[in-house]
């Protein structure tokens, strides 16, 4: 029988472990649930050595958060290629990778985290919002959006958010037809304000113009066609 000998970490070493640690554990459950004692159990370490090299669990939670964000925001960068349709079903399924990867620690990062969060998790939340906002941006080939259209996009990011955060408390839809809805949802949050600013029309008609019959919004204008027929007239409005 043979005794294993611990290997010695260095300080870096030890804090990215820490930081993978707590990152999964806080993927299963909600930081508020989650022990120092646990953390310290599965790293294979004491709990006096946790506080060695976090004052306490916000701070690990903060330094996990930023891990995590870094990914989030990741989840974002897409190539420039293809019809735009295409590209942000793409994002999404990452996107949806992510949530179904973290669960509860995603509920737990957009709403702040352990007892309410903090502003350092805020501003982290906030640099992932800012960050999927400038990569949209990008992709329409836009440097100095309208106001309609930086409007449009902020929605639609904290549409996706608030869109995952529904469906992991009981995934009644399923995922693969949340993420085709989200980016029919960006076109029609664009088509929408399209229909009151001639700069946003000149946008939403050069997007759509690349798009195939066959792509994600080309599926949108067929739908849409389909319930056209069944949909009840609107009554003229008597003019006064």
């Amino acid at each position: 029988m043979t005794t294993g000998v611990r290997r010695r970490m260095g300080v870096d070493e030890r804090r990215a472990q820490l930081i993978g640690v707590a990152l999964e554990l806080f993927s299963d459950r909600s930081p508020d649930d989650v022990s120092i004692d646990e953390i310290a159990a599965a790293a294979g370490i004491s709990r006096p050595l946790v506080y060695h090299y976090f004052p306490g669990k916000q701070s690990l939670y903060e330094a996990a958060l930023g891990r995590a964000a870094d990914e989030l925001a990741g989840r974002f960068l897409e190539a420039h290629e293809g019809p735009l349709g295409a590209r942000l079903l793409r994002v999404m399924g990452r996107f949806f990778d992510f949530v179904e990867e973290h669960g509860p620690g995603f509920s737990a990062l957009l709403r702040g985290g352990p007892s309410g969060g903090s502003s350092t998790a805020d501003a982290m939340i906030d640099g992932v919002r800012q960050a999927a906002y400038g990569q949209i941006l990008s992709h329409l080939q836009v440097t100095s959006p309208p106001a309609r259209l930086e409007l449009v996009v902020r929605s639609w990011v904290s549409l996706a958010e608030t869109t995952a955060l529904l469906w992991l408390d009981g995934r009644r839809i399923p995922r693969a037809e949340l993420e085709l809805q989200l980016v029919h949802d960006f076109a029609a949050l664009a088509s929408v304000s399209a229909a009151y600013d001639q700069e946003m029309a000149g946008i939403v008609l050069r997007v759509f113009a690349q798009e195939p019959a066959d792509g994600p919004l080309g599926d949108l204008l067929g739908r849409l066609s389909a319930i056209a027929p069944a949909a009840p007239a609107v009554p003229q409005q008597r003019s006064r």
